[in-house]
């Protein structure tokens, strides 16, 4: 079973790692624990980002407004994201299961793509938050 990437920065060792092939369930949930830290760190990088976007937009005029109850948005969406993160795991044995020996790059496609869809929604509000912006303009 080849292990990750010895060096090389976190993009490669958690998103482009050598196929594994695991030999138990276990170390199918220990691969998928072992990169949650740095689901975390990404998807919060983006949460600030989008944080940062929403104080921007909220203090333009027309109409400055204020940004309320951040705060248990972001416990919450947090919480959402760890556990969608979770589905991980069991979605990765079931398709193991099913396509058998074909299943070496399920994990890494699922983490990839599991990520850049987190950012993605991570960073959606930004856009939205620009286009009530402009039709702030349009209302006033």
């Amino acid at each position: 079973m080849p292990e990750e990437i010895p060096g090389g920065t976190a993009v490669q060792r958690y998103l482009f790692s050598p196929l594994y092939y695991p030999r138990t369930g276990w170390s199918v949930v220990r691969w998928w624990e072992s990169r949650r830290l740095f689901y975390n760190v990404v998807v919060a990088g983006a949460g600030v980002v989008t944080l940062a976007a929403g104080f921007f937009f909220a203090s333009l005029p027309p109409f400055p407004g204020h940004f309320r109850g951040v705060g248990l948005v972001v416990l919450i969406y947090g919480a959402m994201a760890n556990l969608f993160y979770s589905f991980g795991a069991p979605v990765d044995l079931f398709l193991r299961r099913l396509i058998k020996e074909n299943g070496g790059p399920v994990a890494q496609a699922l983490f990839r793509y599991g990520v850049a869809f987190a950012i993605g929604l991570t960073l959606l509000p930004i856009p939205l938050m620009a286009i009530g912006w402009i039709l702030r303009w349009f209302i006033r």
